[in-house]
């Protein structure tokens, strides 16, 4: 009877190491099976598609303004800071050109700008003139009381808004590009790798530079304006009397009316003149030699017949 039970026991036991086997054996076909594919695919060429596909998420990151990331494609992107670039010309007449430059200089200087190029003459002057963009309006106002008369007057403006966040965009990228080959500076492992990263390393950084650059001058141009000034002289005219009426503006009227006829007439004998006297001597002698013959022809006895 014990002999019975420890065969059951034993055949039961071997039952399951059995199953237990088998189940490994398949676990591990299967695994395997899964793990072929995946195996081969480093070996396997890469697939074109892959490769484009893979690179589209880089090439976005690269080109994608700051501040822009959560963004659905295809969403713009609303810019409500608009940058702009104010610029104005002015022109005046003035009676006194150096005092009239002399007080733009001090309008500038009041408003927190300065005076740039300026070339000044007796009876003209040029000067350029920057002030910060949020004082432009003022000070054209102030500097067309300088002057006696405003010739011209002209303001322009460029929105520069789109050209700034480009070059921000392509900043932050830059930087992102030149920490990357950095990183690949400190991974080289021979000379002629070296050579090569810092060679590229050179170029992006110079590239940095220049946009960095670009930025400054834009961000100068949005905070201040310029505005050159024209100054000319005063033109000096005839002086404008004014005209009398009534019995004494005629009686004025008619003496000078005299006057000039009588300015008139001795002109007419002052130009007649040496023709009388060329003409009228001998003339004069002519007349009178006719005269004292016919007096004398008159004074003689008639003739007897």
């Amino acid at each position: 009877m014990g002999q019975r039970r420890f065969a059951v026991a034993a055949l039961v036991l071997g039952a399951m190491v059995l199953g237990g086997c088998t189940a490994e054996d398949k676990g591990a076909s299967s695994s395997g099976t899964a793990a072929a594919p995946e195996m081969a695919t480093p070996n396997a060429a890469p697939d074109k598609g892959t490769e484009k596909g893979a690179g589209k998420p880089q090439q976005q990151s690269e080109s994608a303004p700051a501040g822009d990331a959560g963004v659905p494609p295809g969403q713009a992107v609303a810019i409500t800071d608009r940058k702009l670039v104010r610029t104005a010309t002015l022109s005046l007449s003035s009676g006194d050109v150096a005092v009239t430059v002399q007080k733009a200089a001090q309008i500038a200087t009041g408003a927190g700008g300065y005076t740039g190029q300026e070339r000044t003459d007796e009876r003209s002057a040029s000067l350029s003139i920057v002030v910060p963009a949020e004082r432009l309006d003022q000070v054209l106002s102030d500097l067309a009381g300088t002057g006696e008369k405003v010739l011209r007057r002209e303001l322009q403006t460029k929105d520069v808004t789109e050209e700034v966040v480009d070059v921000e965009s392509r900043l932050n990228n830059q930087r992102a590009s030149v920490e990357r080959v950095r990183a690949l500076l400190g991974q080289a492992g021979s000379i002629s790798e070296i050579t090569s990263v810092e060679r590229e390393l050179t170029s992006r950084e110079a590239e940095l530079e220049s946009l960095q650059a670009r930025q400054q001058a834009l961000a100068g141009s949005v905070a201040m304006s310029t505005i050159s000034l024209n100054v000319s002289m005063v033109p000096v005219g005839p002086a404008t009397v004014e005209e009398d009426r009534g019995f004494v503006g005629g009686l004025a009227g008619g003496w000078d009316a005299f006057l000039d006829f009588g300015s008139g007439l001795l002109t007419v004998l002052g130009a007649v003149l040496p023709f009388a006297v060329l003409l009228g001597v001998p003339l004069f002698f002519a007349i009178r030699y006719f005269l004292s013959r016919r007096r004398v022809a008159a004074a003689a006895p008639p003739e007897n017949s």
